[in-house]
């Protein structure tokens, strides 16, 4: 992936071994809305209302594996959810999705989708030329995208070389993707392993191209 490496620290590997990582990175066109997208959107989650219930979603092993995980590395998953779960909780009980822009609300959907919580960056943000994801510490300074400072102490975070830029609950404001973002890096968290992950890579990937006139793409696995 250009000239980014994204290793997984010993520490995050101890507390859940079974951690699989995909990073797709493109040249993006962003946009502040596409219809079509929300077309998409609005059937997907009509579906998925008829399908799951707010019980029944803690079954999926991508949401069941990512709360396990954050109590393994020493959160409480029921105070800071991560971002899958919350998005999928947010349509469930019949409230819309955010609204934000082409690239975050993709994302959001293809989030849904694979039920794995997913960090969006601005790869010109990013600083440095390595992203490690550990675990968070007390006090480690973290401003969550609309959130303000979040306490992420217990919660995996990926680390660029000025500190914290992605956790499962929320992205950083510092990396965040914007309208003149031009090069996109998601990362896919599956903290289930490998089973149907390639499935929901394709997927983003599918709606990247679709919708922000995504090239050169490159999807990298890590573990």
């Amino acid at each position: 992936m250009d000239d980014l490496t994204i290793e997984v620290s010993d520490e995050l590997r101890q507390a859940w071994p079974g951690f699989q990582g995909a990073a797709v990175s493109a040249k993006v066109k962003n946009s502040p809305y596409n219809g079509e997208l929300w077309k998409r959107i609005e059937g997907f989650t009509d579906i998925y209302r008829k399908t799951y219930t707010t019980d029944s979603i803690k079954l999926m092993p991508a949401i069941q594996a990512t709360r396990q995980a954050y109590k393994k590395c020493g959160k409480d998953p029921s105070r800071y959810r991560p971002s899958s779960e919350a998005l999928c909780r947010r349509i469930l009980r019949g409230i819309p999705l955010y609204q934000i822009d082409t690239l975050v609300d993709l994302i959001n959907l293809a989030s849904i989708y694979s039920g794995h919580s997913i960090g969006g960056f601005d790869r010109d943000k990013i600083q440095g030329d390595r992203l490690v994801l550990g675990i968070g510490k007390a006090g480690e300074p973290y401003e969550g995208i609309g959130r303000g400072e979040l306490n992420i102490e217990g919660m995996p975070v990926y680390r660029d070389a000025a500190g914290g830029i992605g956790t499962p609950t929320s992205d950083n404001e510092r990396t965040k993707i914007g309208l003149d973002t031009v090069r996109l890096l998601a990362i896919m968290n599956a903290y289930s392993g490998m089973e149907g992950l390639e499935d929901s890579v394709n997927y983003m990937v599918g709606l990247l191209k679709e919708f922000a006139a995504a090239e050169e793409i490159n999807v990298v696995y890590f573990k």
